[in-house]
């Protein structure tokens, strides 16, 4: 089991990583980030991803879906964004957040390190 601060540092060392955070998707902020850059604010990532996964927890409501959300992938031109909720009782309501560097990351690679770090964090 890792704390938050262990879960960021080891996000970032996940290949082709810009910045990671996790978010509390009922209030949109930050507990934590790491990394990030000029041309990334986490902290407004953060809060628009907040949206996405109020949006598609919103349809598969809608849709009566009863799945859960394993991740949500984001690509964009020069980066990938990894939404992935935390699955765990103590980590209800909150979300990892990732930012890869398209030409710099292994897509399957980095959403597997991330399932374990999302699956080592204690809160």
């Amino acid at each position: 089991m890792s704390s938050l601060d262990t879960a960021l540092k080891d996000a970032m060392a996940i290949e082709g990583a810009i910045g990671a955070a996790l978010v509390d998707y009922s209030s949109g902020m930050t507990l934590g980030t790491a990394g990030g850059s000029a041309e990334l604010d986490l902290a407004v990532a953060a809060a628009g991803n907040t949206d996405v996964v109020r949006a598609k927890l919103r349809t598969l409501e809608m849709l009566k879906i009863a799945d859960g959300i394993e991740d949500i992938l984001i690509t964009l031109d020069t980066q990938y964004h990894l939404i992935r909720p935390v699955a765990s009782r103590s980590g209800q309501g909150l979300f990892f957040y990732l930012a890869l560097s398209r030409s710099r990351s292994n897509l399957a690679l980095a959403r597997h390190q991330l399932r374990q770090v999302e699956a080592g964090l204690e809160l």
